[in-house]
């Protein structure tokens, strides 16, 4: 996998759009994946400072529930790999699915945060 050259901002735009999807927040991604938000940053907005491993395409990808090589295909203008390898067992795809409803929680309990956060200052502010 060479990540020196190819198309980052359909990188980024398959990023953006597959966070979006699974309500997955940059941090949680970043640290799912094993990456510095930084990196993650970069990535999300098609801007690389400097040449990234292939680790980090992988590790993205299998993080938003992709197949490993997803991230370097779209890099390189070429079709994903299905999600789940075909050799591989049931399983994987349980597993898959698996943590997309675990991100989708976690979106959603940011988002609870976020409204009980605004009811408080609310509830403040009529004092």
């Amino acid at each position: 996998m060479d990540v020196g050259g190819g198309d980052w901002r359909a990188v980024a735009d398959v990023v953006n759009r597959r966070m979006d999807a699974l309500a997955v927040r940059q941090g949680e991604l970043a640290a799912e994946a094993g990456v510095s938000t930084a990196i993650l940053r970069e990535i999300q907005q098609g801007v690389i400072a400097r040449r990234r491993g292939p680790r980090t395409l992988r590790a993205i990808s299998t993080a938003l529930g992709w197949h490993p090589e997803h991230l370097d295909a779209v890099l390189h203008g070429r079709v994903p790999p299905a999600a789940v390898p075909e050799s591989a067992p049931a399983e994987d795809a349980v597993l898959v699915l698996l943590r997309t409803v675990v991100r989708e929680i976690r979106g959603l309990r940011g988002q609870i945060g976020e409204l009980t956060a605004l009811v408080g200052e609310r509830e403040n502010g009529r004092r």
